[in-house]
């Protein structure tokens, strides 16, 4: 839950201290591709460290595992930069 928590914070910074809007749907596409790749070396370190007959099916769990948790952070990242974009906006339009 830490590493959940400080991947949104870091989202909303990232929102925050970067200049205007950030293009969302750009983050989601190298989100998904960073996940991609990662399911796919992390799959096959599984695949062939895995002892005799368990590493095909634990290659392609872990490999999918670990893919759906890349894309869980990446759109937690994206929600924090939402909000992040949200209170830079907020404050910009505060009167001093």
């Amino acid at each position: 839950m830490w590493f959940e928590l400080l991947i949104f914070i870091l989202g909303v910074a990232f929102g925050y201290f970067q200049k205007g809007n950030q293009d969302l749907w750009d983050l989601l596409k190298t989100g998904l591709i960073i996940g991609v790749v990662l399911a796919v070396i992390f799959g096959l370190i599984g695949f062939f460290l895995a002892p005799g007959g368990i590493s095909l099916a634990f290659g392609l769990a872990g490999g999918l595992a670990i893919f759906i948790s890349v894309i869980i952070f990446v759109i937690l990242f994206i929600i924090g930069v939402f909000i992040g974009d949200y209170i830079e906006k907020a404050m910009e339009k505060k009167p001093a």
